[in-house]
């Protein structure tokens, strides 16, 4: 049976523009991860990885008019949105040519041999290397810095893993592009190109997670695709860790000192923040509590207006159009659900943005109105209206594990009472914000893109330095004679790396 083509979509008629590539088979699924197994040696040279890494973005930001043009004609993301988001993934590969450089993320440990102690220690050293060939799932909504050349890539990269890529099926055309730029910036530098492998097709990603000879895997999608991945992950004789993004409502809470304070401009941020990208960020604020009264009736009479002079938007393809209209009309017929600004089908291609109140009191029990605190992905939030601090504590207790978590306060409140709310907030989310809008992932060292389940699937980030994390491990050499001992840990620290030596840095 002939293998089934591969074609670009355009979202905005939904009409195929070109035919990219066909889906691979599980013989062509097996001949990429033994490739990237092969070549995993490659990657030892830290300097070389590193420099790698930078050719890379350099590549990527020269392509730029090319890669934008393709994304967006595939993705309906616009060129300003794409504009930045290929600068930020251009960035993240520099990011991580930098801590590749530093060496920290090798996290050194040297303890020399002790007789006083008890029991005696024997010379034990410690670093972590990288696992294997890592296999990443690209996003839909990130065609570039969730894709490709994106988070999982780069960190697997740097960290010295071989990366095989299951390309979306929303944007084949800009992976196959970028994928073209990363296999050019490793011929550059003397590496391989099987470092870097794209694969198209369902079946083809379940037999990836599946292969013995993948060890470990990143995911950025949907709830139901990706805990059919981390079950395959777990099913396997040999289980591998398989760091997955699944889902987020990203609940907020507005203060009433805070609604009385500023808020209109409450409002106007929190439309601007649901309706970024058609509502398809993965930080998108899905639940909001706001309180009943004047103030929260200020609130949304400004979000009212901020959503309604949005225009119809196209999502990513029509099957998500689809799943947005049945959405929003179901949670839209529920007892005591009001829309003020209706949220569903713009016309054939597009939607509208809208919005959805409700009583919290309506939420604190199990019932049907659980639906109301499930990821809706497009242009819509829930607005709770709370009529106790009680009712706030009741509907927190009951959401699943978020990417982040909002607290909006009052200039009164920053004293410190509202530390009780922001303490309910912390065990919800992976990132907690106060006074802003979380839709906004700054690749920064301190960051942390993960959450509770089912945000992610582990506790680790897909943004910023530490993500390097996910696809290392530890391992100790004990009374092992310097040279046998890798360079990283003998005595004379040769590459003048950052460890810790006796419990002391150095």
């Amino acid at each position: 049976m002939a293998a089934a083509p591969v074609w670009s979509v355009d979202p905005r008629t939904g009409n195929p523009r070109e035919q990219v590539a066909v889906e691979a088979t599980a013989e062509e699924v097996d001949r990429a991860v033994r490739a990237a197994h092969a070549v995993r040696g490659a990657l030892a040279d830290r300097t070389v990885r590193a420099a790698f890494l930078r050719t890379a973005a350099d590549l990527l930001a020269e392509a730029q008019e090319h890669v934008i043009e393709a994304a967006d004609a595939e993705t309906a993301l616009g060129p300003a949105r794409l504009t930045g988001e290929l600068a930020r993934t251009a960035a993240q590969l520099r990011a991580f040519a930098e801590v590749v450089d530093e060496g920290a993320y090798l996290d050194i440990h040297i303890d020399h041999e002790d007789g006083s102690r008890t029991p005696p220690w024997p010379d034990l050293r410690r670093y972590k290397i990288p696992l294997g060939v890592v296999a990443v799932y690209a996003a839909s909504n990130f065609p570039l810095a969730f894709s490709v050349p994106g988070g999982d890539t780069a960190s697997a990269l740097a960290a010295g893993c071989p990366v095989v890529v299951k390309a979306h099926p929303d944007h084949p055309a800009t992976s196959e592009i970028c994928a073209s730029l990363l296999r050019r910036a490793a011929a550059q530098h003397g590496l391989p190109e099987d470092v870097l492998t794209v694969l198209h097709g369902f079946e083809a990603g379940v037999e990836l997670v599946k292969h013995p000879l993948v060890s470990a895997a990143g995911f950025t999608g949907s709830i139901r695709g990706g805990r059919a991945l981390f079950d395959a992950a777990a099913a396997r004789p040999a289980p591998i860790p398989f760091h997955g993004e699944l889902g987020s409502l990203n609940p907020v809470v507005v203060t009433e000192a805070a609604a009385t304070e500023r808020g209109e401009q409450i409002g106007a941020g929190l439309g601007g923040s649901m309706t970024m990208g058609a509502g398809q960020f993965c930080t998108k604020p899905g639940f909001v509590f706001a309180p009943s009264g004047e103030a929260g009736d200020q609130l949304l009479k400004s979000l009212t207006e901020t959503v309604s002079g949005t225009g119809a938007g196209v999502m990513l393809d029509h099957r998500m159009r689809d799943a947005f209209v049945r959405g929003v009309a179901e949670r839209a017929a529920l007892p005591d659900v009001e829309a003020p600004v209706t949220p569903g089908a713009g016309g054939e291609h597009t939607v509208a943005a809208g919005f959805l109140t409700v009583p919290a009191q309506r939420l604190v029990q199990e019932g049907p109105h659980d639906a109301l605190l499930e990821e809706c992905f497009g242009p819509v939030t829930v607005v709770a209206r709370y009529d106790s601090a009680d009712e706030i504590t009741a509907v927190l207790s009951r959401l699943p594990g978020n990417l982040t978590a909002t607290l909006h306060i009052a200039t009164e409140e920053a004293d410190g009472s509202a530390a009780g709310l922001l303490a309910e907030l912390t065990p919800v989310a992976g990132r907690v914000l106060v006074n802003g809008w979380p839709t906004g992932v700054a690749v920064a060292p301190a960051q942390h893109h993960g959450g509770p389940y089912p945000a992610t699937t582990s506790t680790s980030t897909s943004v910023g330095a530490t993500a390097i994390e996910r696809w290392l491990r530890p391992v100790s050499y004990q009374s092992t004679p310097e040279a046998l001992l890798p360079p990283e840990l003998r005595e004379d620290n040769p590459q003048n790396l950052p460890r810790r030596v006796d419990g002391r840095r150095s």
